[in-house]
């Protein structure tokens, strides 16, 4: 049986979307807006509208809150790309946000959990998350590109000016600094 969401606070969720917004952030919003902001506007149409959630589990109300954020993106840049209503990018913008948390939760993957190793599962998710953002800019950057995006090491090398050979040093670094944070935190 699934376990029931408890009364978990909204705020426990701030780190796990941020990661999210961030790796799916659109380059061309980078100088009008940042993902906090829209971490920050997911929180609170959660709030307003959490008698909406028809979920039981943390996966589910994860799951809406997700799609919430992909709601928040997609505005964001139909606002500032001049871009009308565009279903198609909601939808694509869902489903990347999707495929960051699938990629994200599969660093935590263990094969068919019990309702208790789900429950510890989630609590990891959101450590994990927590934990991404404590890495330092850069380090935080190229792993969100090539880990969360999915980006080839060419892509985020592209996408953060530096060489692949660099990248792969932040990447290294950056993995590295994310097993002691997690480390630390079970310590």
């Amino acid at each position: 049986m699934p376990e029931k969401t408890g009364p978990r606070p909204l705020e426990c969720y701030r780190d796990y979307l941020r990661v999210l917004a961030r790796a799916q952030f659109d380059l061309r919003l980078q100088d009008k807006l940042d993902p906090s902001d829209l971490v920050q506007q997911t929180l609170l149409r959660a709030h307003e509208k959490r008698d909406q959630f028809r979920g039981q589990t943390e996966a589910e109300f994860a799951a809406w809150l997700r799609q919430i954020l992909a709601n928040a993106l997609a505005e964001a840049v139909r606002r500032y790309t001049a871009r009308n209503r565009d279903v198609g990018l909601e939808q694509s913008l869902g489903a990347a946000l999707n495929e960051s948390a699938l990629r994200l939760e599969a660093w935590l993957a263990a094969p068919q959990p019990s309702p208790s190793e789900h429950a510890d599962r989630n609590e990891q998710l959101l450590r994990l998350a927590e934990a991404v953002g404590r890495l330092p800019e850069d380090q935080r950057r190229a792993v969100e590109l090539h880990h969360l995006r999915g980006l080839s090491l060419a892509e985020v090398s592209e996408h953060m000016g530096r060489s692949k050979r660099a990248i792969a040093g932040l990447l290294l670094r950056g993995m590295r600094r994310l097993r002691q944070l997690l480390d630390e935190d079970l310590s």
